[in-house]
C-alpha cells in the first residue's frame, strides 16, 4: 500500500554534519522497515514513512563520490580563513558549497510510495524549483546532460545555474536533495569548480532580482510545488530533530 503522506521538519540553521547524520537516522528507519516487511504477510507489513526536511547550513563544502578532490580550490588554511568546512560525501555528483542565504531540501521519501524512477524523481524535484522561481517572474529550464536549474539555459556563454541537485537512493529510498541560491554570498563559489563544471556561471535569486528576497515566502512556494507534483499529503508539521 502507498504512503504519500509526507512530515515536513525545518531544522533551521544546522551543522552540516550533524544534519547528515539525522538523514542518516531517517533513511535507515525506513531501508529497515522495507526489509523487515520483506518477511512478514502483507496483513501485518507496517507503511514506510516520508520526510521533507528544510535547512541551512554554515559554510561548507561537499565533494560527492564521483567528484575530484582538485575542483576544491583551498587548502586547509584557505578553508580555515573562509570559515568553511570540507566533506567527502556517498550522494552523487561532484562538488558544491552550501551556506547562509541558501535553501536546502532534502526528501526522505521512499518512493514505492510514489513511483520507482530515480529520472524521474529529479526531474520532478527540478520542476518544483522552476515553478518557484517562475512565480518571482524569473524564467528558467534545463540543460541536457546536466543537473540543476538554469538561467539562459540555451546559451552556452549566458548560461547560469541557481539550484544544485545531488542525490543518493537505496532500495528505493532517498536522501540529500537540492540547494537553492536564494540570497547567498556567490563569493563562496569562486572557491570551487561548481559540479565539476569549469566553464558555467552560478547566481542566486538576489542576484537576478536585485533584491533581497524573503526565505519563508520562497519556502512556502517551495514547498507547495513538491507537494503538488508529488501528490503528497502532509503530516503535521514536525519541529526541529525527533
Amino acid at each position: 500500500m502507498q504512503n504519500k503522506v509526507v512530515e515536513f521538519r525545518h531544522l533551521g540553521l544546522l551543522d552540516y554534519v550533524k544534519g547528515l547524520a539525522y538523514q542518516k537516522k531517517l533513511f535507515k528507519k525506513i531501508v529497515d522497515l522495507k526489509i523487515k516487511n520483506r518477511n512478514r504477510p502483507v496483513d501485518q507489513q507496517e507503511v514506510t514513512p516520508n520526510y521533507l526536511l528544510f535547512v541551512y547550513h554554515p559554510h561548507v563544502y561537499t565533494l560527492g563520490k564521483s567528484g575530484k578532490e582538485d575542483h576544491l580550490l583551498l587548502n586547509k588554511v584557505g578553508l580555515r580563513d573562509k570559515g568553511a568546512t570540507y566533506h567527502r560525501i556517498s550522494r552523487g555528483g561532484d562538488i558544491t558549497y552550501h551556506g547562509p542565504g541558501q535553501l536546502v531540501g532534502y526528501p526522505i521519501l521512499d518512493l514505492d510510495n510514489f513511483f520507482t524512477d530515480i529520472h524521474k524523481y529529479l526531474r520532478f524535484l527540478e520542476e518544483a524549483v522552476i515553478r518557484t522561481l517562475a512565480s518571482y517572474g524569473m524564467v528558467t529550464g534545463r540543460i541536457e546532460g546536466l543537473t540543476g536549474v538554469w538561467l539562459d539555459e540555451n546559451d552556452p556563454l549566458k548560461a547560469r545555474k541557481i539550484c544544485a541537485f545531488g542525490v543518493k537512493s537505496s532500495r528505493w529510498v532517498t536522501m540529500h536533495g537540492l540547494a537553492l541560491n536564494v540570497n547567498v554570498d556567490l563569493e563562496y563559489f569562486k572557491n570551487i569548480i561548481p559540479c565539476g563544471i569549469g566553464d558555467k556561471a552560478v547566481t542566486s535569486m538576489h542576484q537576478e532580482l536585485g533584491r533581497l528576497i524573503v526565505f519563508d515566502e520562497v519556502e512556502e512556494r517551495l514547498r507547495k510545488n513538491i507537494s503538488e507534483l508529488f501528490k503528497m499529503q502532509w503530516k503535521k508539521d514536525g519541529l526541529g530533530m525527533q
